[in-house]
């Protein structure tokens, strides 16, 4: 890492211009070329999984299990998936065409967009590095990733094997800090993806704006859990064990799609909260199988977030904080005041609050009030409930009695709208948001209808009433009648 940061200047410009000469070759649009690309991002997650399984548990402090589960397995999955209906994805596409322009044939081609530049972040070094990387290669453009600092081993790891396994003058591995991302942004990309804060993403958007880019931000949030008691027993511990598992085990809630905060009568609060209770006793029977928290830094942010007097009351489990092991307990707080940081910033760590309602109903207001998140979950049986949920509010995704699994369904579109950000991926989405869908028609000379043309009168004024309105009878005995004449 130390060699890029230390020199980034001396070859940005150079690698920027090679990677659009391989562009202009023509070799990425190729499908083999893609098709052998996927391929080998198989082969490097697969041939390298316990050297990747070491890293991520270096950097982050994920249990092997954790690590395999949310960015190795998930991901050879989408690669595989991508790889399997690539040739399906890169067809032309037949487009109706009017009768009226008949001898025609219209298409929508995808055709890549050039040279891409990633941003990828640290809570899932892996992922969110590898996942956009092959939907732009499966399009067919040349790659730049710039993996995250706050990762190092994983990013040492991505520059060490991509160049093996990758086309290495096609793709390209920039490491480095913030400064080294600025001058990025300082040259001409045909699309820029950036996953990580609101701040940064501002300040990507003001870089891209210079050069028209097209940006797509992939930004965090303050994601939802309602939860409308269900009259089961078994259903209700289920439903704990969903929000656990997505609150603290994945990165010890360092991801921008793990739950934020429930909304839940204020009647069913004491149960939720001592089920809650007792299924973290069952999860985490040993420190490990929880992640550390990033940084000094990091871990600190999370302790002003619980050091104000009126939150520490809050606090009904856990609070403790070992600066020693950057380890903070899994922390359960009952009401928190809504003006206090906790519940207006993100929080990005293993601290849940839970907030209660008159009735359950009032959660969708609540959550309205906020800007728009990039997920919602609401554990309900309730069909209208959730056809309110689905009308009444505005966010990325919405997934009933499950949370983050979405991120792991290839077949549906990821990605956030207003503040959490904007743009698509995973997928067939990751492989659309990297192309540009290329409108063509081909039309033949045989036919020519003269009422498009001057000069103007009435009747080709009436004849294109006709066309506008599909009304090909008419304009057939209007045509009739013009030829009579």
């Amino acid at each position: 890492m130390g060699t890029m940061e230390e020199k980034p200047l001396l070859g940005l410009g150079k690698l920027v211009s090679s990677l659009g000469e391989v562009y202009k070759s023509g070799r990425t649009r190729d499908l083999s070329w893609r098709q052998s690309q996927l391929k080998g991002l198989i082969r490097l997650l697969t041939e390298k999984e316990e050297e990747i399984l070491d890293v991520l548990h270096h950097d982050l402090g994920k249990h092997r299990t954790e690590a395999f589960r949310d960015e190795v397995g998930v991901l050879v999955k989408s690669v595989k998936n991508t790889l399997q209906n690539l040739q399906k994805w890169a067809a032309p596409e037949k487009a109706q065409t009017p009768l009226v322009s008949f001898p025609a044939t219209a298409l929508v081609v995808p055709e890549p967009l050039g040279v891409v530049l990633i941003f990828s972040c640290w809570n899932l070094p892996l992922g969110l590095a590898l996942e956009p990387v092959s939907g732009a290669l499966a399009a067919g453009n040349a790659v730049v990733l710039k993996p995250s600092e706050l990762a190092p081993s994983t990013a040492a790891f991505l520059a060490a094997n991509i160049p093996r396994y990758l086309d290495s003058e096609a793709v390209k591995v920039v490491q480095g800090g913030p400064e080294v991302g600025e001058q990025l942004m300082e040259h001409r990309w045909d699309k820029v993806l950036f996953t990580g804060s609101a701040r940064v993403g501002r300040m990507i958007m003001t870089k891209a704006a210079k050069h028209l880019t097209p940006v797509a931000l992939e930004l965090g949030s303050k994601c939802p859990c309602i939860v409308d008691w269900l009259d089961s027993k078994r259903d209700s511990q289920v439903a704990v064990n969903r929000i656990a598992g997505a609150k603290w085990s994945t990165c010890a809630g360092q991801a921008c799609i793990a739950i934020d905060y429930i909304l839940v009568e204020e009647q069913f609060a004491p149960i939720l909260i001592e089920l809650l209770k007792s299924t973290l006793e069952r999860f985490f029977t040993k420190p490990e199988y929880m992640a550390r928290i990033l940084n000094e830094k990091q871990f600190r942010r999370l302790g002003s977030l619980l050091e104000s007097h009126k939150v520490a009351r809050s606090v009904v489990h856990g609070g403790a904080m070992d600066p020693k092991t950057l380890i903070v307990e899994p922390t359960i707080l009952l009401n928190p005041p809504l003006d206090s940081d906790i519940m207006t910033e993100e929080i990005f760590g293993p601290i849940l609050p839970v907030i209660t309602v008159r009735k359950i109903e009032d959660s969708i207001e609540f959550v309205n009030s906020k800007p728009k998140p990039l997920a919602i979950y609401a554990f309900t049986g309730n069909e209208k409930l959730k056809e309110r949920i689905i009308k009444e509010t505005s966010s990325g995704s919405v997934t009933f009695n499950d949370a983050i699994v979405q991120y792991g369904l290839e077949s549906l579109p990821f990605g956030g709208i207003g503040q959490s950000g904007f743009g698509q991926y995973h997928g067939k989405y990751s492989f659309e948001m990297f192309s540009h869908k290329k409108a063509v028609l081909k039309r033949s000379f045989l036919i020519e209808f003269m009422f498009r043309y001057p000069p103007w009168d009435g009747s080709k004024l009436g004849m294109l009433r006709h066309v506008f309105r599909y009304d090909y009878v008419s304009l057939f005995l209007a045509l009739l009648g013009l030829r009579r004449r």
